[in-house]
């Protein structure tokens, strides 16, 4: 069934008021204009999966940072070392303790290059203890007032070399007057309302993603956990999408699943889908669906095999399971490719039935609709033997079968 995914979005200008990151918050639907957190594990969750799986880092963030909330409970969690580092910067909420473990944590994650911020901070003891670790304090002026905001900020100058948030700036005057005490970006309405941006998903069928983890954990053969991504098109697409987003800095497109699960590690996709499992649920793709996508991935990949190099099978199937996307996320095709940075090969298939996989997708679909004509035509054109052409589609057919779906 379809869902949707919703994420709550807010500017942090600088004294130019230029964009230099937006904060991220948890949203549960379109029309929300807060939070409504009962469970800072589970949000932050969210957040992250959002954020990097279910939407397009790229078109969500640009080239901007992104401010996370953070509560102890997800500081703990290993799911932050899936985030691109360089581009997160972890606001620690006020009710954040300096434990001694707590503190450790935080010197390993600034090693991997996190930043953090200091949430809502009024020089109170749980929170001064972290002082040193901050590279951006964020104070909310509304809550402590002009006066109090101003003793404040220059106790911190004269402290810390962290740069300084306004946070709540609500009119020009108090943007101006935030500007004369020194800090060096601001938030809140006067710049920007938060929005929420939402997109449509499709989710993983919890049984796949459980018996994944279990297959990582006990280090089973990369193909067989090859094999169980291709049975869930979600999966799938998520893993593509994750890998080509924002944070990886890849110097080429990741294009085959066994190549983005040579390129995480059996680590990172075992922290992945943890995170994944957070949404993972009994509204997964309909069981009709998902099994003609993966039959169509197999079909594509089974009729090239005589044609094309190992990699280009790989294309072949991506291309087939891929195809029903549209159908799957109610979305024009062109939509959907145009956040999930395919190479053009696999596009113009996808998109018009062309280049070098196109005629392979085409002879899938016309196998699927049982249309001897254009088989028999698109047979011709490309060379190959009907009953080969036949052999494949059994084969496809089996394979699917034995991975059970449906």
């Amino acid at each position: 069934m379809q869902n949707q995914a919703f994420i709550g979005r807010q500017p942090i200008v600088d004294l130019q008021q230029k964009i230099i990151g937006y904060e991220l918050l948890f949203r549960h639907s379109a029309d929300a204009s807060s939070a409504e957190i009962t469970d800072d594990l589970q949000a932050g969750t969210n957040v992250l999966v959002n954020t990097f799986s279910n939407m397009d880092a790229n078109w969500l963030l640009g080239d901007k940072l992104a401010f996370i909330n953070i509560a102890a409970p997800m500081l703990e969690s290993d799911f932050l070392e899936l985030l691109p580092a360089q581009r997160v910067v972890l606001e620690l909420i006020e009710s954040v303790e300096a434990t001694p473990e707590l503190l450790a944590r935080i010197k390993d994650l600034r090693q991997l290059g996190f930043r953090f911020a200091l949430d809502d901070f009024d020089h109170r003891p749980i929170n001064s203890e972290l002082l040193p670790i901050a590279d951006f304090i964020k104070v909310d002026i509304h809550e402590l007032g002009l006066e109090r905001t101003a003793t404040l900020a220059r106790s911190l100058q004269s402290n810390t070399s962290a740069k300084l948030i306004a946070e709540k700036v609500e009119t020009r005057t108090e943007y101006k007057q935030c500007k004369e005490l020194g800090f060096h970006y601001f938030q809140g309405y006067y710049f920007a309302h938060p929005e929420t941006l939402s997109a449509k998903i499709i989710n993983p069928a919890h049984a796949t993603v459980l018996s994944l983890l279990n297959k990582v954990r006990n280090n089973a053969d990369v193909k067989e956990i090859e094999t169980g991504f291709k049975a869930d098109v979600a999966l799938s697409f998520k893993l593509l999408r994750y890998i080509n987003s924002v944070g990886f800095g890849l110097s080429c497109e990741i294009q085959s699943i066994r190549h983005a699960l040579a390129i995480l590690g059996y680590q990172q996709l075992y922290r992945w889908l943890t995170l994944l499992l957070a949404t993972a649920g009994n509204d997964s793709t309909p069981p009709a669906l998902m099994k003609t996508a993966i039959t169509r991935g197999r079909l594509t990949e089974l009729l090239g095999q005589d044609y094309m190099e190992k990699s280009d099978r790989d294309n072949l199937f991506i291309v087939g399971i891929f195809s029903l996307l549209d159908a799957m996320l109610e979305m024009p095709m062109d939509d959907i490719l145009e956040k999930l940075y395919l190479p053009e090969t696999i596009c113009d298939a996808l998109l018009n039935r062309q280049g070098v996989y196109g005629p392979f997708l085409a002879l899938t679909e016309a196998c699927e609709n049982s249309d001897p004509k254009r088989i028999g035509e698109l047979a011709d054109s490309m060379a190959m033997d009907p009953e080969k052409i036949n052999k494949a589609h059994m084969e496809a057919l089996a394979w699917v079968e034995q991975l059970g779906i449906g």
